[in-house]
């Protein structure tokens, strides 16, 4: 039986995609794929956004560029 929800399994696809799942929860989180389209989408997506954000560079934002970046949040309006 699969008692993992929507909710739950979203909630667990970071510790999935890093190998953090204990075998019994790894379990449902995969039967819990071919239940549910929109999931599945949901994983591929997260998988797709991870392999694109290995490309950027990793090198750490200016005190400047990060307090112009933090600034233009805060007066940012909706």
């Amino acid at each position: 039986m699969n008692d993992l929800d929507c909710q739950h399994f979203v909630e667990q696809v970071t510790s999935f995609l890093e190998g953090g799942l204990n075998p019994d929860d790894e379990a449902r989180f995969l039967a819990h794929l071919p239940l549910c389209d929109g999931c599945e989408r949901y994983l591929d997506q997260i998988r797709q956004t991870v392999h694109a954000l290995d490309d950027l560079p990793t090198t750490p934002l200016s005190s400047d560029a990060r307090t112009s970046l933090l600034d233009s949040f805060r007066t940012r309006r909706p």
